[in-house]
């Protein structure tokens, strides 16, 4: 990339995986135009090559194409070769870079299965769990949970190369390990795990707290959006009888129970009741833990969703070694880069057609100087 352009440090620490003898292209010009093209609605190695070539006086103002637009092979080489995790480096040190996160965000820390992923024709799901910042809306990391693992050892690992100090931490039942806490509450951050079966003897003695005590704190909202009227009940209990303060769950403070009805207008579907329940570390009020538990639920809708539909993630195939991880990262810088575009005030996939078709707005997408 042009030396004016601050994109141009971004990956300048990432390792080329290809011999001295096999860079007829630059590493960085690859991935700008993996990350470009991407932005733009290509889904497909041959369909970077074929945008590429399409907007190749483009690309020239902004890369050094040495010797032209790369091959598709060679696309799909490098991207199945580089190291995922420098990359992810990389990627995390670049949101690090462009963003500041407000103190007493909430983190929340979710898993996405990338169900069309294949190798040899066999379908061979790759599964990776993300971090999005709930108020900034960026995705600030994630990490592939190893095959013969699940999320409970990819966590702490994600948890460990981000920024979290000042953060509230959310998580779903699978993360309710104290492990976990413990590593959250190291990283000078608040936690809020969800407690369901897997935690079958805490879940019953947080039962218990809520069925007996007397020094109980509530806060009660109700929504009326999408043709249905949702009340939620926020109980919190402070002062437990049973669940062992600063005992075996680092710096626990705060037991929660939400209480959900939903009723549907104009509709024979019948009321929807559902009770969850949470332990955390965060000294807040009913009220602000119904908002941060609320938040959580962005993580499905603005990031997971917005992959599927925005990106077409789970119909990917790729899967030929990192290629599936580093393709995902791809899909990640782009979201954030769109998202952090302001000016154009329509959905994901819209924004990705307007900056194929339209330069100016793409260069404002990118934050470069042409």
């Amino acid at each position: 990339m042009k030396e004016d352009n601050k994109l141009n440090s971004v990956f300048a620490s990432l390792t080329d995986p290809r011999s001295h003898i096999n860079r007829l292209h630059l590493l960085n010009d690859i991935l700008l135009i993996g990350i470009i093209s991407v932005i733009c609605g290509a889904e497909t190695w041959k369909q970077m090559v074929q945008f590429a070539k399409s907007k190749e006086s483009f690309f020239e103002k902004i890369l050094l194409l040495p010797n032209g637009v790369p091959s598709e092979d060679t696309i799909n080489r490098v991207f199945s070769s580089i190291d995922s995790l420098e990359f992810e480096h990389c990627f995390i040190e670049w949101i690090t870079s462009i963003s500041t996160l407000s103190t007493g965000q909430v983190i929340a820390i979710d898993g996405k299965t990338i169900r069309g992923a294949k190798s040899h024709g066999v379908k061979s799901s790759i599964h990776m769990v993300s971090a999005w910042a709930c108020e900034n809306n960026l995705v600030l990391g994630q990490i592939k949970v190893d095959e013969k693992s699940n999320e409970i050892t990819a966590i702490p690992k994600l948890l460990e190369i981000l920024a979290i100090e000042n953060s509230i931490i959310t998580i779903d039942a699978m993360g309710c390990q104290k492990g976990i806490a413990e590593t959250i509450i190291e990283n000078d951050a608040d936690y809020i795990l969800a407690v369901k079966e897997n935690q079958a003897a805490l879940l019953e003695i947080i039962q218990d707290e809520f069925l007996f005590s007397n020094q109980i704190t509530k806060d009660v909202s109700i929504d009326g959006d999408h043709g249905r009227i949702e009340t939620r009940v926020c109980s919190v209990i402070t002062n437990f009888q049973h669940v062992v303060k600063d005992g075996e769950w680092k710096s626990l403070n705060a037991i929660v129970k939400i209480e959900s009805k939903r009723e549907f207008k104009n509709s024979d579907k019948p009321i929807e009741n559902a009770v969850r329940y949470y332990i955390s570390s965060c000294n807040l009020n009913p009220k602000g833990f119904q908002k941060a538990i609320r938040s959580h639920w962005a993580i499905e809708n603005k990031l997971h969703w917005v992959l599927d539909v925005g990106f077409n993630e789970d119909m990917s195939r790729k899967r030929n070694q990192n290629a599936a991880q580093n393709y995902s990262i791809l899909l990640k810088i782009a979201l954030n880069l769109l998202k952090n575009e302001k000016t154009e005030k329509q959905g994901i996939k819209g924004k990705r057609l307007k900056a194929g078709w339209d330069e100016d707005y793409l260069v404002r997408v990118l934050g470069l100087k042409v």
